[in-house]
């Protein structure tokens, strides 16, 4: 009994060791989302990636993403509008320079291939539960996460009530992790 006992402690011990720390780096990913404005889609990213990532596809429950992104650097091609979006009435980017999430649990997905990650999303002070699917691609030594959730704006006040801006839309998440 003891041997067996020594044997799943050595296991366990073993396969936390495998579980690797992974840095999100700009060079080779995107942050970007969509949202229907005039009834158009329109495309956005952010860059400034930074955090710590904790993986390993068989120890779920060491898994970990403390991940936020630069909310300053919003992008959507056209200058005009995106410093309207920095300012107050949206992303207000001087008070809240960062888009924040981080995970609370990862588990397995009933999609093939896929992940599934629950966590706390904050965005301009405003904290909500989140979850989505995602796929972790090994590269090597890195890793490459690819997922993509629904949001709805207002729930993280983003910009007011509109006529011609839809409350929601689509984030999209193309994330390149260096082992390190």
């Amino acid at each position: 009994m003891k041997i067996l006992f020594t044997l799943i402690c050595l296991l366990l011990a073993t396969n936390h060791l495998f579980t690797q720390p992974f840095k999100p780096v700009d060079e080779g990913s995107e942050v970007s989302f969509r949202i229907k404005n005039f009834g158009i889609n329109v495309k956005g990213s952010f860059t400034g990636l930074k955090g710590k990532i904790v993986f390993n596809p068989d120890s779920l429950a060491s898994c970990s993403f403390d991940v936020t992104v630069d909310a300053k650097t919003i992008s959507t091609g056209i200058e005009q509008r995106d410093n309207h979006l920095r300012k107050e009435e949206f992303f207000d980017a001087d008070k809240y320079p960062q888009i924040h999430f981080v995970s609370t649990k990862v588990t397995t997905s009933d999609h093939k291939n896929y992940l599934f990650v629950f966590g706390r999303l904050t965005i301009k002070g405003v904290t909500k539960e989140i979850s989505f699917p995602f796929k972790a691609v090994s590269r090597g030594d890195d890793y490459f996460f690819e997922g993509e959730f629904p949001l709805n704006r207002r729930d993280f006040n983003v910009g007011g009530g509109s006529i011609t801006m839809s409350d929601n839309l689509t984030v999209t998440l193309n994330v390149l992790s260096k082992k390190g």
